[in-house]
């Protein structure tokens, strides 16, 4: 596939991605406490779906879409090439390696290249799926070096509601339910903020949003 062919078909399937996140689960944005405007930012949320960054992706006005890229599982996306054509041509994920021994590359450092070049991030905090009876999972320390490399970068709370019944784990067939995503203030690290006051900090703005579709 020729290079213009490929971009012409992530773009093709991303549009129908996009199109099925929303016929799915008429997703609503809530912009509680900051302006979906172009600036550079960290949009962190909770993750009990596999669909989570796909509707919070969905939901960002057009040009802010366009230079968000998440992160994601290099050994998820990588296992077949559909998979591969998705995460590296459609959304443009920075594919983290989630096996220490394996990795050759800083996942902090791929994040913080990616800030460099101009991108604004989605970022799940708890590392994994929350599949839990826990309402969120303690936050990995990723968050908090980010903060700290890049402290001028906005970090945004963004909590996903219902996306979990939607495609409840294990089941194969989706079922169209109403999505909410509510995008809080926007975070930054204090000076002198040790690592595990902030990351107790970014984990309560987030409940905090949670407690409001409750």
């Amino acid at each position: 596939m020729t290079p213009v062919l490929r971009s012409f078909a992530a773009r093709a399937v991303g549009q129908a991605i996009s199109l099925f996140a929303r016929f799915m689960t008429a997703p609503r944005a809530i912009w509680q406490g900051i302006e979906p405007v172009a600036r550079q930012r960290v949009y962190f949320a909770n993750h009990s779906s596999n669909g989570d960054f796909v509707l919070l992706w969905t939901v960002l006005p057009p040009p802010l879409r366009r230079q968000t890229r998440p992160v994601a599982a290099l050994d998820y996306w990588l296992k077949s090439p559909l998979r591969a054509f998705i995460g590296r041509d459609v959304f443009n994920a920075v594919l983290i390696d989630r096996r220490p021994e394996a990795r050759t590359t800083d996942p902090v450092a791929q994040m913080v290249e990616a800030l460099d070049q101009g991108s604004s991030l989605i970022l799940f905090p708890e590392g994994q799926r929350n599949s839990s009876d826990a309402v969120l999972l303690p936050f990995k320390s990723g968050l908090y070096h980010l903060a700290k490399a890049r402290p001028e970068v906005d970090l945004v709370p963004v909590w996903i509601a219902n996306l979990n019944k939607v495609m409840p784990k294990g089941e194969i067939i989706p079922v169209p339910l109403i999505c909410t995503l509510t995008f809080g203030a926007a975070l930054h690290l204090s000076p002198e903020e040790a690592k595990d006051a902030f990351l107790a900090r970014a984990s309560s703005a987030l409940l905090a949003l949670g407690q409001l579709q409750r």
